[in-house]
């Protein structure tokens, strides 16, 4: 996360939409390793050492290691929806991840406190980023979603032709964890593109931004969540700019202003006219923010800092929007005031279980009923769309869709 390389490599995971978040890839099959890899890994070997990492290391984890060449697959046919924001942030900030984040809370409440006195990062924040990137670490989705990282590193930085160079070194950063005794080639598992743990890590984050905020004499970002969650805020501060105590941004009336580069005082933009949408009053006058108006008719805000210390995090509007408006969420607001122009409102957590159940009945895998929609559920929607004529066949399961599967269609 640390280059662009890195974070479009985060976007492309985020387009995948899967239940888990937004890093998570299905496990794949490793096949045997094409001709030149075990030159490849011998020679490899040196430019490991030279950076740090100790031989037995490098012969414990790479010494019968074959690529997973499914890696090349994933980066060439990452299923696309294409969303539009509202549908984006409805999927991202559904009924599910709301009351999942709650228990979240109430589960690790006093991390969050001391978090919040450390770093200043709000809890919302955090809440929403490890809600979105792993479904708050559940178990299930490591099992079922995620895969060694290593025979994926391995493929990529021996035989990824555009950007060899930064896989190299992220496979040295995932051999260097292994060398501190932080993770273990089995327990080093996740994306096709090795990000890791509650908050999605790569491993040169994990490597040069994680902190033992637990105590336990290592950096993790499985388990426990506490290292993950004091870690991520220690990113968002350091490398995202994270203001101390300021509330990432407002929905707010802007009068017919489009959006705007100016970085003005909220008191600014009050006396320009912008106004709150719920009506009350800015609560830290002199911070910054810019407008934005990301739909013309459909909610503007005033973006503080946070939200770009989000944006950080994965370079895109729409994710740091959903974020942040989920982390709100989650602390109790309600949803925007102004709507997205065409847009349905969320999907409840019994409707959503129902699209699940329906679509399953008539043939199409959502992959469970839980309520929780990801890639099976998008593709099983999708089908669904095509077979019955329903445009556009977008994968999004909304009302229409509901509507159309209770009419026994």
């Amino acid at each position: 996360m640390t280059t662009r390389d890195s974070l479009i490599d985060r976007r492309r995971l985020l387009r995948s939409g899967l239940g888990a978040g937004a890093l998570l890839a299905l496990p794949g099959t490793a096949f045997a390793a094409p001709a030149g890899f075990d030159a490849w890994r011998d020679g490899f070997r040196a430019k490991a050492t030279a950076k740090g990492v100790s031989d037995a290391t490098y012969s414990r984890v790479m010494g019968r290691i074959e690529p997973d060449m499914s890696v090349f697959t994933k980066m060439q046919k990452q299923p696309e929806f294409h969303e539009q924001l509202w549908q984006y942030i409805n999927r991202r900030a559904s009924d599910w991840r709301i009351a999942a984040g709650k228990d979240a809370l109430r589960k690790n409440e006093a991390v969050f406190d001391r978090i919040e006195r450390d770093f200043g990062v709000e809890r919302g924040t955090l809440l929403a980023l490890w809600g979105v990137e792993s479904a708050y670490g559940d178990p299930i989705v490591q099992q079922n979603h995620m895969r060694p990282v290593f025979p994926s590193l391995a493929a990529l930085a021996w035989n990824e032709p555009r950007r060899r160079a930064y896989w190299e070194t992220e496979l040295i950063n995932a051999l260097k964890i292994v060398d501190k005794g932080w993770g273990t080639p089995d327990e080093m598992r996740g994306s096709w593109a090795g990000a890791m743990g509650h908050t999605q890590w790569m491993p040169e984050v994990w490597l040069n931004v994680g902190i033992d905020y637990d105590r336990d004499g290592r950096v993790s970002p499985f388990g426990k969540p506490d290292d993950a969650l004091g870690s991520s805020a220690r990113f968002l501060v350091n490398r995202g700019k994270y203001p101390r105590g300021e509330h990432w941004g407002y929905e707010v009336r802007a009068n017919g202003a489009g959006s705007s580069d100016s970085n003005r005082s909220f008191a600014a933009w009050s006396a320009a006219g912008v106004t709150r949408a719920d009506g009350q009053p800015f609560p830290q006058p002199n911070a910054n923010a810019k407008l934005w108006v990301p739909v013309q008719g459909g909610p503007a805000f005033l973006l503080g800092q946070g939200f770009y210390a989000v944006r950080s995090y994965n370079p895109s509007m729409n994710y740091a929007l959903a974020i942040c408006h989920l982390g709100d969420r989650i602390l109790g607001a309600p949803p925007f005031i102004q709507p997205f122009p065409g847009s349905e409102r969320a999907l409840t957590l019994a409707e959503v279980q129902e699209v699940q159940t329906r679509l399953t009945r008539a043939g199409f895998d959502t992959g469970g009923t839980d309520g929780r929609v990801g890639n099976d559920t998008m593709k099983a929607v999708k089908d669904y769309q095509t077979k019955m004529g329903l445009l556009p066949a977008d994968g999004y399961g909304g009302l229409k869709v509901l509507a159309r599967l209770r009419q026994g269609g």
